[in-house]
């Protein structure tokens, strides 16, 4: 397949799209570690926690607003990036590392806005939850062994908060952080590759 010009300046465009998305991921990681010094993973405590920071903390409403800053944009970047990466045309199988890492990427930075939802514990957060829950319970077969998971045993209480809290902390924001440099990495490689061609 011939690569025109448009596909070359598109493929630069999503390797700095990448850099851009390890740039966010470093902000949210660095900025969260600082928030879970002050944060409490209760249901009493979650509230009160984070608008201690917001108004007693020194900057610490910026670490929280720029917490949350990233992490929608690296909703916002990944999916552009998807859709860069679809334009241009990179569907060779040199490009499956680069493509595998986007999508899982793009789906944990949604992972990390969905379990985030009721770490403020808000009214709008909890029946936001409740909600999902009950989405996720209508799930053939496992739905329910789910929600007792994700719950702690049936009732939205501080067992939820402290499951979600280390699901989102431990589990999909290190992920997040390795599948990035994954991405970033491969789509490195591909331009290498592509500049060695030509």
């Amino acid at each position: 397949m011939q690569s025109t010009q448009f596909d070359r300046i598109l493929r630069r465009v999503a390797t700095i799209l990448s850099v851009v998305i390890l740039t966010l991921c470093l902000i949210y990681v660095s900025s969260g570690v600082l928030l879970s010094f002050y944060y409490e993973p209760t249901a009493g405590g979650a509230y009160n926690s984070l608008k201690m920071i917001n108004t007693q903390l020194p900057y610490g409403w910026l670490f929280r607003r720029a917490h949350d800053v990233a992490g929608n944009g690296l909703i916002a970047i990944a999916l552009i990036q998807i859709v860069v990466m679809f334009l241009s045309r990179q569907f060779r199988k040199s490009w499956l590392t680069a493509w595998i890492s986007g999508i899982l990427f793009t789906l944990s930075a949604i992972g990390l806005d969905w379990t985030a939802m009721i770490l403020d514990w808000t009214q709008e957060g909890y029946w936001r939850f409740s909600i999902e829950l009950g989405t996720i319970e209508a799930i053939p077969l496992i739905g329910g062994q789910l929600r007792d998971i994700l719950t702690g045993g049936g009732a939205i209480s501080t067992v939820t908060i402290e499951h979600l809290y280390t699901i989102h902390t431990y589990l999909i924001a290190m992920t997040t952080v390795i599948l990035s440099v994954v991405h970033l990495s491969a789509l490195v490689w591909q331009e290498w590759q592509q500049s060695a061609e030509c």
